[in-house]
């Protein structure tokens, strides 16, 4: 049954994660620290796994399918690099408060926390970016470091950029939905990278079974390629509904979390 549960959430996730850029492990993680299946650095190390190999194919699907001619790869490398280097600094950070709190409840808190934080300000933001003025930042030294400020956050929270990403992109680089969602698939490749990368070198890696690891990544590319073809035959405003009604649903969850860990 246990495994039934995460099959589903890794391959739901990476649906919608492959349709809105958000990732995947932005509900992957909340939920199966909901769900108390497994640890709360297991199913970070997993989650992270998980969208790491949606990513990859969904960022591969949509090039491929010659409808995003306008990717400017200067601006995606320079926003990727940061994304990386700020991707092995939250791992490090995470690892550090693992071996500092001998709570791990306490650290499942924390992450829970954050990423109320970030979802809710994401929620209201979306409700209202209509009447925000956007920016159009070209300095590569700023987008450098807001790549660096999101592979931070998205290590340490174990989500792979999730909702974040998207709002960084739509506010100062004023991007249309489905643009900002490649982007968003492509910093997330790479800080996923980054991030696996630190933990395997470090020699963190959390204890879990090899078939759950071949099962979730299974779930994370067929996901990214189901998630790809329903991005490529709907609107962006269908997209900007769908991202809406995550929010919500990943507030409710983070909300139990917290309550759950304390």
């Amino acid at each position: 049954m246990e495994i039934l549960i995460i099959l589903i959430v890794c391959f739901f996730s990476s649906v919608v994660g492959a349709i809105c850029g958000i990732g995947g492990g932005v509900i992957i993680k909340p939920v199966l620290d909901a769900t108390g299946i497994m640890e709360v650095a297991t199913a970070s190390f997993l989650s992270g796994c998980t969208v790491l190999s949606m990513s990859a194919v969904s960022f591969y699907k949509n090039i491929r399918s010659g409808k995003n001619l306008h990717f400017d790869k200067i601006f995606a490398f320079t926003l990727t690099i940061g994304s990386v280097l700020g991707g092995m600094s939250g791992k490090i950070v995470f690892q550090k408060i693992i071996e500092v709190l001998e709570d791990k409840n306490a650290i499942g808190a924390i992450q829970a926390t954050v990423l109320l934080i970030i979802t809710v300000g994401t929620l209201i933001y979306s409700l209202n970016k209509g009447r925000i003025a956007t920016k159009t930042v070209e300095s590569r030294s700023v987008i450098f470091v807001i790549g660096f400020m999101l592979g931070i956050m998205s290590s340490f929270l174990g989500i792979g950029g999730g909702p974040i990403n998207l709002i960084v992109l739509y506010y100062f680089f004023s991007m249309e939905t489905k643009t900002a969602a490649l982007y968003s698939i492509f910093i997330i490749l790479f800080s996923q990278v980054s991030s696996l990368a630190s933990t395997i070198i470090s020699g963190k890696i959390p204890e879990f079974s090899g078939e759950i690891l071949i099962l979730m990544v299974g779930c994370g590319i067929f996901g990214g390629v189901v998630g790809s073809k329903i991005n490529g035959r709907i609107t962006s405003r269908t997209v900007d509904k769908l991202f809406l009604g995550l929010i919500v649903i990943i507030i409710f969850v983070n909300i139990y979390n917290i309550i759950r860990y304390t």
